[in-house]
C-alpha cells in the first residue's frame, strides 16, 4: 500500500518554494508514494505541470487570514488523503499544521525556506506553539536552522535538505536570439538578474551598479527579469541615475531560464535568502554568479572557485568584480565549469528526492 504524501502550500505561483515543492511532488517514487498537493488560496502556472505528472491537486479557496469554512474544507480533504502532511511557507505552516493535528495525521512536517527577519513576536509565538505538533521541520540550509533556534525553536527538529535543480533539456540561447527576443540593441556582454522585485532582493544596489559597470565596460547590458511591487520605484531610480542605457527591466518571462543561458554573469544582491533557485539554475548552466555574501548564497557559491561573493551592499566591489570577470573569458569559462560540477555533485534532483523519501519513511 502506497503512502499518501500531502503537500500544503498557499499558492501555485512560480516562486522558489513553489518550484521546489512541485519538483518534489512530481518526482516521488510512484511505487511507494501517492502524491497530493493542497493549495490554500489560489492556483497558478504550476498546477498544469502537477496534474500532467499525475499529482492530485486540491483547491481550498481560502479567503483572508481567518476563514472557518476553508478550515473545515481543509480538514475534510486531509482526512481523505494524508498519511504524511508536509507544509510550505508561513500561511500553510500555521493553517496546515493545525488542521493536520486536529485530523490526527501521524506525521506532520513543516517547511521553512528562508531566514525571515520580517516575522514579528506574534509569528514566532505561532511557530513555537505549532512545533509541539510537528514531527520534523525541513529546510534547505543550516542558516535557517540557526535563525529559528535563536527564536526559540528546537534545532534538533530540523532536517536540512538542499534545493535541487532540474537539468535543462533545451539548447543554450545565443546572444543574438536574446537580443531579438527582448528587442534591444546588441552588445558584447550581458549581466542579468532574475527574481521577484521586492526589497529583500536588493535590486536598488544592482540599479546603481549597472550604471557603474556600463561606465567601466561600456559594451554591456544589465537585464532584470521579473516583476513585483518594487518595479516602479526601481524604474524611477534607474532614471534618476540616468541608467536607461545600462539597464533594462523586461518583466516576468516564461522563458527566463532560456534567457539565463545567454547571460555572461548572473547577479544576486539579496539582503537575506534561503537558497536561491536562480543561482542554482545559473550554476547548472555554467553561468558564473556574483552574489551577496549572505549565508544562503554562501552555501552555493564558493568564492573565486564557482563564482564570487561581494560584501552586502558594496556596489563598488560588485562592479569591480564583474568588470574584471567580463574582461577574462578564460576565467568565466573556468568558474562556469566548476559551478556546473558543484551542482551535479551536491544539488542533484535525485539526491533531494531520495532525502525527502527517507525523511517521510523514517518519520512513519
Amino acid at each position: 500500500m502506497r503512502l499518501k504524501i500531502c503537500q500544503i502550500i498557499p499558492t501555485l505561483v512560480e516562486g522558489g518554494a513553489e518550484k521546489q515543492m512541485a519538483l518534489l511532488a512530481t518526482h516521488l517514487d510512484r511505487e511507494q508514494f501517492e502524491s497530493h498537493v493542497i493549495v490554500l488560496t489560489h492556483s497558478g502556472p504550476l498546477e498544469e505541470s502537477l496534474r500532467s505528472a499525475g499529482v492530485h491537486v486540491h483547491l481550498i479557496g481560502k479567503c483572508g487570514k481567518v476563514d472557518p469554512r476553508a478550515h473545515w474544507r481543509l480538514k475534510r480533504t486531509i482526512r481523505r488523503i494524508a498519511n504524511v502532511v508536509h507544509t510550505w511557507l508561513f500561511a500553510a505552516n500555521s493553517y496546515g499544521r493545525y488542521a493536520a493535528h486536529r485530523c490526527g495525521v501521524p506525521v506532520i512536517i513543516a517547511g521553512e525556506r528562508c531566514v525571515d527577519p520580517w516575522k514579528s513576536r506574534w509569528h514566532f509565538m505561532v511557530d513555537r506553539y505549532l512545533q509541539k505538533f510537528t514531527t520534523r521541520i525541513a529546510t534547505n540550509t543550516g542558516a535557517i536552522t540557526q535563525f529559528y533556534s535563536q527564536h526559540g525553536l528546537d534545532s534538533a527538529k530540523f532536517a536540512v535538505i538542499p534545493n535541487a535543480v532540474l537539468p535543462s533539456q533545451e539548447a543554450a540561447l545565443s546572444k543574438e536570439e536574446l537580443f531579438e527576443r527582448l528587442r534591444i540593441p546588441p552588445r558584447g556582454r550581458v549581466v542579468g538578474a532574475i527574481g521577484r522585485l521586492w526589497p529583500q532582493k536588493g535590486y536598488r544596489d544592482l540599479v546603481w551598479a549597472s550604471e557603474l559597470l556600463r561606465v567601466a565596460y561600456e559594451d554591456v547590458w544589465t537585464i532584470v527579469v521579473g516583476d513585483g511591487p518594487e518595479l516602479q520605484r526601481l524604474q524611477q531610480l534607474r532614471d534618476k541615475y540616468h541608467a536607461h542605457e545600462a539597464l533594462r527591466f523586461v518583466g516576468h518571462r516564461s522563458d527566463a531560464k532560456q534567457l539565463l543561458s545567454a547571460f555572461d554573469t548572473l547577479w544576486n544582491g539579496s539582503l537575506y535568502e534561503g537558497q536561491s533557485n536562480t543561482i542554482l539554475e545559473a550554476m547548472s548552466l555554467g553561468v558564473p554568479v556574483v552574489a551577496s555574501d549572505i549565508p544562503g548564497n554562501r552555501d552555493l557559491v564558493i568564492n573565486d572557485e564557482t563564482g564570487y561573493l561581494f560584501p552586502l551592499g558594496d556596489t563598488g566591489m560588485l562592479t569591480k568584480t564583474t568588470n574584471n570577470l567580463l574582461r577574462d573569458p578564460e576565467r568565466m569559462q573556468r568558474l562556469g565549469a566548476a559551478a556546473r560540477h558543484r551542482v551535479v555533485e551536491n544539488f542533484s534532483l535525485q539526491g533531494m528526492i531520495s532525502a525527502y523519501e527517507r525523511l517521510y519513511t523514517q518519520c512513519l
